[in-house]
């Protein structure tokens, strides 16, 4: 009968034990969220770990609670790893998504913030490690963040991690393809981006506006290949950079901006050749696009084809008529050669045949002069292109054309 006696008192002590410990537990818990509350976080945070011992014992509902507090905590204070350590512990320990979701996303707020401020003070290293953050924190959702990653790595310099994080994104084959909105305000006729398909949607309803349009961005794609390769480049790794193209290319064979890229790394690399025959490959798809003959024109210039060149610059023009750089070049190269020609004039002596030679190269080197003052013409006309201008007034300088001379020294003064 004692014996029963006993055990009674026991189990009721140890009920009472229980009570009073999950009290305690639970009245720790809301002091530190009070000091949480009024942003009193260092407090907040030594109460919680002074109390640790007492959470060790709690059963999960409390647990979770108290890692849901240090989340929020962490967050408060900037530091994003312990903040998701927390919430992570939390979700694991039984926490319900409904409370959890509003923190995460308070979090990730918090990270992309800072993050925007390391950029602005060129803290690149640091943006793009929070940015990281964001994206582990909801890979589904958060993919252009790891593309933002990578950008901020890019202008730290840090190649390693940029590459990583490319080929992160290569893997999860990230294209970043966004929609975007557009109307037309009926009364000032001007078209408007619009933020968001739900106000899109609306304003589509409202006599007001008028011609609604959705447009696709392109693929970042081939951009992330590019990258890719290029950082193999820069990291001496030639065989990947081309093999990372080439990867990319297999599984997208049509696609113009991985042929434009694979050229530009062929060009990187110095394997004009190789360029060419995927610039003319790009042509193929793209026969109006004036940028492909414009780089036609470059490469074939320095590979010394010459009349290849010449038909790509004029090509370019035609398509782009305000394309400076087509001008120019191609005035330089109808001149490449020209100081050859004089070199080879002033050293004639004074013979019959050296005078006779002296006229002959006198006039090829008229002539080439000639052939550029249309093409300048045309560029000056186009915008007034100082460099233009002055290589006009030198050539009719010396074909003694003084009119055409002073024409273009008072334009030059206009200018300057």
């Amino acid at each position: 009968m004692n014996k029963l006696l006993i055990m009674k008192k026991l189990i009721i002590y140890t009920l009472l034990l229980f009570v009073s410990f999950s009290y305690g537990q639970k009245k720790e818990l809301r002091n530190a969220n009070k000091f949480y509350t009024s942003g009193e976080y260092s407090s907040a945070l030594d109460l919680l770990d002074s109390s640790k011992s007492l959470f060790d014992s709690s059963d999960d509902k409390i647990k979770s609670e108290v890692m849901l507090l240090y989340g929020k905590i962490h967050t408060s204070m900037e530091d994003f790893s312990l903040a998701i350590k927390a919430f992570d512990m939390s979700r694991n320990l039984g926490i319900s998504n409904q409370i959890l979701s509003p923190e995460l996303s308070k979090l990730e707020t918090a990270i992309i913030t800072s993050a925007v401020g390391d950029n602005e003070t060129e803290n690149f290293s640091e943006a793009a490690k929070k940015l990281k953050m964001v994206y582990d924190i909801n890979p589904e959702m958060n993919q252009e963040y790891l593309y933002y990653a990578a950008s901020s790595a890019v202008n730290s310099m840090d190649y390693n991690l940029a590459l990583e994080y490319y080929l992160l994104l290569s893997d999860i084959n990230y294209e970043g393809i966004e929609t975007k909105f557009y109307i037309t305000e009926v009364a000032s006729g001007s078209e408007i981006e619009i933020n968001s398909e739900t106000e899109f949607n609306l304003l589509k309803k409202s006599k007001d506006y008028s011609n609604p349009r959705e447009e696709e961005t392109e693929s970042k794609l081939p951009e992330i290949v590019k990258n890719i390769a290029l950082i193999y480049k820069e990291l001496g790794q030639n065989d990947k950079a081309l093999a990372a193209i080439e990867t990319a290319r297999a599984s997208n064979p049509d696609d113009v901006g991985l042929i434009i890229t694979a050229a530009n790394i062929y060009f990187e690399l110095d394997n004009k050749e190789a360029f060419k025959l995927a610039m003319s490959e790009a042509i193929k798809k793209e026969p109006n696009n004036p940028v492909l003959y414009y780089n036609l024109g470059v490469v074939s210039g320095e590979l010394g084809e010459k009349e290849a060149a010449v038909s790509y610059y004029e090509k370019s023009i035609e398509l782009d008529p305000s394309n400076e750089n087509s001008y120019l070049n191609l005035v330089a190269l109808i001149l490449d050669g020209e100081q050859e020609i004089v070199s080879e004039m002033n050293n004639l002596g004074t013979s019959r045949s050296d005078n006779l030679r002296y006229d002959e190269l006198k006039k090829v080197r008229e002539d080439l002069y000639k052939q550029c003052v249309p093409i300048l013409k045309d560029l000056i006309a186009i915008n007034n292109n100082v460099e233009a201008i002055r290589t006009l007034m030198n050539i009719y300088g010396t074909l003694g054309d003084n009119p055409g001379y002073v024409e273009m020294r008072n334009l030059l003064d206009q200018q300057e």
